[in-house]
């Protein structure tokens, strides 16, 4: 192994100094990218499609720059940093799938969506980009187009959704970091499964133009990771108002990678009881008590009307995402994934009333959510119910009930997204020790915070990460 397939598997962060110091290349960096992408996807299945030229020519004339002693390139936080995005980010010359079969013959896109060239700003090198669910509504990332993508961690099992592409290629080494979208927890489902860190930011922190919409109110725009400094890293430069989208609120940058340090320091934290454990089976408990016990223990909180919150997310999403697609849904009924159809007619057929109800729900939950953060800064929910189901499972056992998977690996998420919180989805490992008899798989931790707090979650984060609690090493692949 040479230095950078080596340091491939190390953090961004690294992976930049090491291109600063000129100790390796950025055309080195992408060349390790692009050849472990070669070796591991056909196992993985993560990508739809790839960025080679565009990655080694933009490697090249970084590297130029570097070697010029251009003090610019030098101040770069991302130099060499091999990433890709979520196949409905807009890439320059690519069709924007969405997942679809129907997108593959639109346009390819004229230019890259503003978080991509935020990304490209800091010198990251795209690489690729990653295959998710059908429209962005799934959980699990079994696209019948291009095939599931497969858990790094066991490659029997799901990768989660529907960022599925976007947690495996970060979990297997492919690229350090990645983009991907979240409207019901398509961030964090692939998070915990995936064993690696992911970031929902603030409802409206981050552009969403330049990225296929699923429902206009919820989605959300983020990175992951395999270290929280990464995570922080990569959140600070796409950090920025952008008038284009009308839903991004004009706040100052705030960067979060110098309060880091601080850890868990002044802050009041809390663990989410009621419905955030009555829907959570042995191995989210036990990481929920193994994240409790490690900040020291702590007291148990409800935050009320979840259930409710989770059934408003529910027919929003219906509605807002039939309404994008009737069009296609009249002429090309056919042409949709089987689930994704017929989950967009229903939208398509709830009554005006219900919708309206929702928002109602929505704004009530949002205020029950605004109480409890006058008590407490930080909340620790599970990520999901369970550890990543077997790929084609219709069906997860939650302690004693049989729910259907697909939608039910987002019970825990969902509520959360209603409100537009910021989330940050850490993985959780050895609680196979305390479940001897259950599978040796990762599980994720909400880190929630209050509405422009990503600070906050980072925090606890790194808190958990530093106490050896929470990690994300690279998957063993065969």
């Amino acid at each position: 192994m040479n230095e950078a397939d080596a340091l491939l598997l190390q953090p961004a962060h690294a992976i930049a100094a090491a291109v600063r110091a000129g100790r390796v290349s950025a055309e080195a960096m992408a060349e390790a990218s692009l050849a472990r992408i070669a070796r591991s996807d056909g196992l993985i299945n993560a990508f739809t499609d790839l960025t080679a030229a565009r990655a080694l020519a933009g490697a090249q004339a970084l590297d130029r720059r570097l070697r010029a002693g251009d003090p610019a390139a030098r101040a770069l936080p991302l130099p060499g940093v091999p990433y890709a995005v979520k196949n409905l980010f807009d890439i320059e010359g690519l069709s924007t799938l969405a997942g679809s079969k129907i997108e593959r013959g639109r346009p390819p896109a004229s230019g890259d969506g503003p978080l991509l060239r935020r990304l490209d700003a800091a010198g990251a090198l795209l690489v690729g980009a990653l295959n998710m669910d059908e429209y962005a509504y799934g959980f699990t990332t079994e696209n019948s187009h291009e095939g599931p993508t497969r858990n790094p961690r066991d490659p029997t099992r799901v990768a989660g959704g529907s960022s599925g592409g976007s947690g495996a290629a970060v979990a297997a080494g492919q690229v350090p970091i990645s983009l991907g979208s979240d409207t019901n927890g398509s961030i964090r489902v692939p998070a915990s499964l995936c064993g690696v860190f992911g970031l929902k930011p603030t409802f409206g922190r981050l552009p969403r133009n330049g990225s296929y919409p699923f429902v206009a109110s919820l989605d959300h725009l983020g990175p992951f990771a395999r270290s929280v400094p990464d995570l922080a890293l990569t959140y600070d430069a796409l950090q920025g108002f952008d008038a284009a989208d009308p839903g991004c609120q004009p706040r100052a940058i705030e960067p979060t990678m110098p309060a880091l340090a601080r850890g868990r320091e002044g802050l009041r934290i809390a663990r989410l009881d009621g419905y955030f454990l009555d829907n959570a089976g042995p191995e989210a408990r036990a990481a929920v008590a193994r994240v409790a016990e490690a900040l020291g223990g702590l007291n148990g909180v409800e935050l009320a009307g979840a259930e409710r919150a989770r059934a408003a997310a529910f027919l929003i999403s219906n509605a807002q995402g039939a309404a994008l697609h009737l069009p296609d849904l009249r002429s090309r009924a056919r042409d949709f994934e089987p689930l994704s159809r017929d989950r967009f007619l229903a939208g398509a057929l709830l009554p005006a009333a219900w919708v309206q109800q929702a928002q109602r729900v929505r704004r009530w939950f949002a205020l029950r959510a605004a109480e409890l953060f006058r008590e407490v800064d930080v909340l620790i929910a599970p990520a999901t119910p369970v550890v990543a189901p077997v790929i084609g499972s219709e069906w997860i056992d939650l302690n004693g009930r049989q729910l259907p998977a697909r939608p039910s690996l987002g019970l825990l998420t969902q509520p959360i997204s209603c409100i537009g919180l910021p989330v940050c989805a850490a993985p959780v490992w050895g609680v196979h020790e305390r479940l001897p008899h259950r599978p040796r798989l990762p599980i994720g931790v909400q880190i929630i915070a209050a509405p422009w707090r990503e600070d906050h979650a980072l925090r606890v984060a790194h808190a958990l990460e530093q106490a050896g609690v929470s990690s994300a090493p690279v998957a063993e692949l065969a």
